[in-house]
């Protein structure tokens, strides 16, 4: 190991992002509760004052993961209230971005599911609920506006929202969780375009047609 690193006269990015990488790497190996403090700062090559200067103490630590992954998200969401193009374009284009999102923090992704649906760890609480909510409104506010200009015909939004951010949400879960048959982004476009076929408005028979 290398010798720790002594309390910086000022902030250090590097250093800063040592302790975030070595922490997110034992809490998803080893549990966020079964990790130490002792067990990060070695890990990152500093003392425990080093972390403490940054972050105060683990839960310190664990909040800021959790919450620039989170700021990532939430200011790509926002992009969506004014965002160019076709509701079915832009609903393809958040899927994007938001599945890339997912796989630049999938460390983070890791600690966030096993915090949420797994044993209580004593993190502290992280409204993560609120994230998903927006995520759910925004694909809803894209459905109901491809309603209204006919993109997608005439039939309940929550429903045709559930369907879209269902996939998507198994494409990052299958990620996650099976990474050996993992859907990738060419196929969650594919996937949403089918859903998109199924949507659509029903071309309406002609006149004087058969059938």
């Amino acid at each position: 190991m290398q010798n720790p690193v002594p309390v910086p006269a000022k902030r250090d990015h590097a250093i800063r992002e040592r302790l975030l990488s070595s922490a997110i790497q034992l809490f998803t190996r080893k549990g966020y509760a079964a990790t130490t403090v002792r067990e990060i700062v070695t890990a990152a090559g500093v003392t425990k004052p080093v972390l403490y200067y940054y972050f105060r103490h683990k839960e310190g630590i664990y909040l800021e993961l959790i919450r620039d992954a989170f700021a990532e998200f939430d200011k790509l969401l926002d992009g969506y209230r004014s965002q160019p193009g076709s509701p079915k374009e832009r609903l393809l284009q958040l899927a994007d971005q938001v599945y890339e999102l997912f796989m630049r923090n999938i460390e983070v992704a890791k600690l966030m599911y096993s915090i949420y649906y797994g044993p209580p760890q004593g993190a502290p609480f992280f409204d993560f609920d609120t994230y998903h909510l927006k995520f759910q409104n925004t694909i809803k506010g894209l459905v109901t506006e491809g309603i209204r200009k006919k993109e997608f015909r005439r039939a309940d939004p929550e429903d045709m929202t559930w369907a879209i951010l269902g996939v998507v949400n198994v494409a990052m879960e299958v990620r996650l969780c099976h990474p050996e048959i993992a859907i990738d982004r060419k196929r969650l476009e594919k996937m949403l375009r089918l859903i998109f076929q199924g949507i659509a408005p029903r071309k309406e028979k002609a006149k004087g047609g058969q059938g």
